[in-house]
């Protein structure tokens, strides 16, 4: 898709992978502006396929009870840039900016109404012309305003802000497509070769930032925590579809004994009982010898999923029940990242899928909410003690999203993202 037109067409002269590296928490003005540029066209590009799908079907294929609708989340970033930085007059704070600063009027006067929380059930979307001009309109703005912002971490914090929460909600439309059944042109790659389990020395490590490194963060990843972890045994990449068919096989949905509670009280909440993943219509492993079939569908069409794949679209409840099944646990988020690191060149596998850990979030010393997850009545950071931790990136993560120290997070009962999950030996 072009680059929009005025100042938002600058086209790069240099840097042309510098926007897609993880160094981008530290980019100053240029490679912002060239980033921000680039997350809009993506946006832009998700939502014409995604309106080209919904045009082209009778209506959607699947269950859409938890799926925003596509126009509403690219107005929604639009917004969320213009709220913290166009109309934001204490942006200049950066990270000490109130939770509540002074605002300015918006440049569409129902921006508020239309795009600050998610569409009630029934409520009339926006225009998709005045959504689509919305976009363009607050990136320009944007833009300019990065022209003069002071070269420093608090002057430039907003603009990665929005930068990154962009490339969030991108990855978020391509999950909105799945759940929808959207056609939209995108397919997780192939599977990685399966490799056996790695064994992992005792050793101690510091999770988070304990440099108090300069940057962007997002305000679950401040703090840092240092960590005696035990030698252990890690699965090399996460349980695949013939790992879970076998547990499908063995009854392990009826099974009452390898669910937590609240895992059983979810299955009693899910329609017409749960026998297999989301979005799988058929899962077994077939005999010895002979192969399995999982066919799943995916972006609306239903598909042979390979053996080797990791299994997707899983709760934690799930996985914590797959993992008592096979004798084993849900990996600890530090083995996790110990693992990625240690475990780099020995063929620790990831990047397809989001991995469930064992771990319920909760701050490490020194964390500090930041002024979007502090007071936002949308998306703000989920208690802590409740949501469960999620390590890795997927297929559709942006590669400047796609470090093995970023902490994502969602309820146990979430199974609509690119979830699965390895497991350690007990």
């Amino acid at each position: 898709m072009p680059a929009p037109s005025g100042p938002a067409s600058r086209r790069a002269s240099v840097g042309v992978h510098a926007i897609d590296s993880l160094e981008m928490v530290h980019a100053g003005r240029e490679l912002l502006s060239l980033a921000l540029i680039d997350a809009r066209n993506h946006t832009l590009h998700l939502l014409s396929l995604c309106e080209q799908a919904m045009e082209a079907a009778a209506a959607p294929v699947e269950d859409a009870h938890d799926a925003l609708p596509p126009l509403w989340l690219a107005g929604h970033i639009g917004w969320f840039s213009e709220w913290w930085i166009a109309r934001n007059t204490q942006r200049a704070f950066g990270i000490d900016c109130p939770v509540r600063p002074t605002r300015l009027a918006a440049i569409e006067p129902q921006a508020d109404d239309w795009w600050s929380a998610p569409p009630e059930a029934g409520a009339p979307p926006p225009d998709t012309e005045a959504t689509r001009a919305y976009l363009l309109e607050t990136l320009e703005c944007t833009l300019e305003l990065l022209e003069r912002a002071t070269e420093t971490d608090a002057g430039l914090y907003f603009y990665r802000l929005a930068l990154f929460h962009e490339d969030l909600r991108g990855e978020q439309l391509v999950v909105i497509a799945q759940t929808l059944g959207l056609p939209i042109g995108v397919e997780p790659p192939p599977a990685a070769l399966p490799r056996e389990p790695l064994l992992l020395p005792a050793t101690r490590w510091t999770l988070g930032d304990a440099e108090g490194s300069t940057g962007f963060g997002f305000a679950q990843d401040g703090g840092s925590l240092a960590v005696d972890v035990p030698a252990f045994e890690i699965d090399a990449q996460p349980v695949s579809w013939q790992q879970f068919a076998e547990f499908v096989d063995d009854g392990g949905y009826d099974r009452s004994e390898l669910w937590l509670p609240g895992g059983r009280h979810w299955l009693a909440q899910q329609h017409e009982g749960r026998r297999a993943p989301r979005h799988v219509e058929q899962i077994g492993a077939g005999r010895r010898g002979e192969g399995g079939a999982i066919l799943q569908r995916r972006f609306g069409r239903v598909v042979q999923a390979a053996g080797h794949q990791p299994a997707v679209h899983l709760s934690w409840w799930e996985a914590d029940a797959w993992a008592r099944w096979a004798g084993r646990r849900i990996a600890t988020e530090v083995e996790w990242e110990v693992a990625a690191h240690a475990g780099a060149h020995r063929g620790f596998h990831w990047g397809d899928v989001y991995e469930w850990t064992a771990g319920t979030l909760r701050p490490w010393p020194g964390y500090r909410a930041d002024p979007w997850s502090g007071g936002s009545t949308f998306d703000p950071l989920p208690a802590f003690g409740q949501a469960r931790v999620l390590r890795g990136a997927s297929f559709a993560t942006r590669a400047r999203l796609r470090s093995p120290r970023v902490r994502h997070f969602a309820l146990p009962a979430r199974d609509d993202g690119f979830f699965g999950f390895r497991t350690c030996a007990l």
